[in-house]
């Protein structure tokens, strides 16, 4: 059923409201400048009612045993998560880029954004030209639905279905998604389906069905997935997005803290079966579940790849990256190859086994990065890559991910080597809550060595200061310094060799094996579609290393595709890999 939960608009200024209530002895349809009308009780728990209400109508519901609620699958607020929901008409937009047709998924190149640091869903669309003339082809957007609060990461959003008005209405959102098209850039949106954000969630008291009481999360008790009106709700919000806005996919989020064996695959299937057109779906999940990748999903963050690039990049070896701290060459080498590091593995972080073997998935099933939201955000001071590690060492990281056929993924502000940092941060309006999250923040470094003294503790940012939101906004004036444009044209220039040379040849690529070179560095090739042998060596050492054998055969006439820097593939053509640089080939079949 098309809007199961919720406000259907029917025409002529009525409208159909459904809430799925169980338990409730009554509720109650408040409509402002209207008079409360009652609902009706209907099988399984719902009450429903069709009434007048045209679009633009503020609505709320009444508790027959509790208070009075914003509907918790309103498709637009007024007064933030606890305020009216609206009565939103989508037909009423009228699409402009209506012949619309994504790219096939291998040849993606994602670009992550937080729409509030970029000024909304007006701020974004003005940096479209700019982002098309990078070379990117697919932004993924961090969370837009409704949260409590002025300022948020996305990721305590409470209101599935509704874009949060800090960053416009929801014409604007399907404005910006239209005019992306336009630009020949697809749209993911990331969806959280595992938890709910600690203020304005009102499902506990309008079902408390709808959580598990014998199951906890880091977030409180576990949604409960084993009922089917719960999977409708988040299946039924997938559908949404996809349908009502044309996003052209969905990163899900922390999948593995979704307490169901089956509801991925069914979500998978729903949307498979219900959209016509080619759709993304990507998952990000602890688990390295190889299997949900085989059919029912395109792809998984590798966070694997990140951590090993990042010990590589750093040296920096706490936390979880001191699992791949004993041997992140030959780590990063079965990454390249067969896409997880762990696959069934203990890793010491966790005191557990993690992982399924990998190595006969395509590259395309894996997205890796240099950072994302989590790797910057989670760090104290939120410190950006180009803050932690030199330049050339970057340049040639950057290669490696750009070049390689693993679907790559840019940050906002990898593309000129932003040294701003992205910091936690939030907007609670509860002094309590602002208090607690700041607090938790802190306690949540105190077992780092280096934040063992606890001035340094309290030297971490404040999540709910607006300080904090706004020193992690992207700043023009650092992309415009020289340092910074010649790092932005070096990644485009990356980004059209990509595009040029191997995009239209990467469905159908396997690897042809990666081994360490050296304690810090590697190589990897693989055979693209049309039988063209792909490789690159990257070393992140401080001593140039001898390539007497890691490049047999020797490259032909004109087999270089990039360099890292000047002078490196002349270096490589005399025997040896400078110190912090990476060098990729390109043999065409037969050569």
């Amino acid at each position: 059923m098309t809007h199961a939960f919720g406000a259907l608009p029917l025409g002529g200024g009525r409208c159909r409201f459904r809430l799925w209530a169980p338990g409730q002895p009554g509720v109650t349809l408040l409509r402002r400048d209207a008079m409360p009308l009652p609902m009706q009780a209907a099988p399984e728990g719902w009450w429903t009612l069709e009434t007048e209400a045209p679009p633009g109508t503020r609505y709320r519901y009444a508790l027959g045993d509790g208070p009075t609620v914003p509907d918790p699958a309103s498709h637009a607020q007024e007064g933030d998560a606890e305020g009216w929901s609206i009565v939103t008409n989508h037909a009423a937009y009228h699409w402009q880029n209506t012949a619309w047709n994504p790219h096939p998924w291998p040849q993606s190149v994602v670009y992550e954004l937080h729409v509030g640091a970029m000024g909304g869903f007006r701020g974004v669309i003005d940096a479209l030209p700019r982002l098309a003339a990078l070379g990117v082809n697919t932004l993924e957007l961090m969370p837009v639905n409704d949260f409590s609060g002025a300022r948020n990461w996305g990721y305590d959003g409470v209101l599935p279905y509704a874009p949060d008005g800090a960053y416009g209405t929801p014409e604007e959102l399907k404005a910006l998604v239209d005019a992306a098209h336009g630009h020949g850039l697809a749209v993911m949106l990331d969806v959280v389906y595992n938890h709910f954000g600690p203020a304005g969630n009102y499902w506990h008291s309008i079902a408390p069905g709808f959580f598990r009481g014998d199951l906890r999360t880091p977030w409180g008790d576990a949604i409960d997935f084993r009922r089917p009106e719960v999977r409708d709700f988040f299946i039924g919000n997938a559908l949404f997005w996809l349908r009502e806005y044309r996003f052209d996919g969905l990163r899900l989020d922390a999948v593995h803290a979704i307490a169901s064996e089956t509801f991925l695959a069914e979500l998978s299937e729903r949307v498979r079966a219900a959209i016509a057109r080619p759709v993304y779906l990507v998952l990000e999940n602890e688990r390295n579940d190889a299997a949900l990748l085989a059919e029912k999903f395109d792809a998984q963050w590798n966070d694997d790849a990140h951590h090993c690039l990042h010990v590589l990049l750093t040296g920096e070896a706490e936390a979880y990256y001191a699992d791949y701290a004993d041997a992140p060459a030959a780590r990063l080498a079965r990454a390249l190859a067969e896409g997880f590091v762990y696959q069934g593995e203990v890793s010491a972080h966790l005191g557990h086994a993690r992982g399924q073997p990998s190595a006969h998935l395509p590259p395309s099933a894996f997205v890796n990065a240099l950072q994302n939201h989590d790797q910057v955000g989670n760090r104290a001071f939120g410190e950006r890559i180009a803050s932690l590690a030199p330049p050339d060492a970057l340049r040639a990281a950057f290669l490696l991910l750009l070049l390689a056929p693993p679907v790559p993924m840019l940050f906002m502000g990898d593309e000129f080597f932003s040294e701003r940092p992205f910091l936690f941060f939030t907007g609670f309006a509860a002094p309590a809550l602002a208090e607690a999250v700041r607090e938790g923040r802190r306690r949540e470094f105190a077992r780092f060595a280096a934040f063992q003294d606890p001035a340094r503790r309290a030297r971490i940012p404040d999540p709910n200061d607006p300080a904090t939101f706004a020193a992690s906004r992207p700043d023009p004036a650092e992309r415009m310094a020289a340092p910074k444009a010649e790092a932005e044209a070096y990644i485009a220039g990356l980004l059209a060799l990509r595009r040029e040379r191997l995009a239209f040849r990467l469905a159908g690529a396997k690897s042809l094996g990666a081994r360490a070179l050296a304690p810090r560095a590697v190589r990897a090739e693989w055979q693209l579609a049309d039988g063209a042998v792909l490789g690159i060596a990257a070393q992140f050492g401080d001593g140039a290393l001898a390539l007497s054998t890691a490049l047999s055969p020797p490259l032909g006439e004109g087999a270089i595709l990039a360099g890292s820097a000047p002078g490196v593939a002349e270096a490589v053509a005399a025997g040896e890999l400078p110190p912090r640089s990476a060098i990729a080939w390109l043999r065409e079949a037969g050569a």
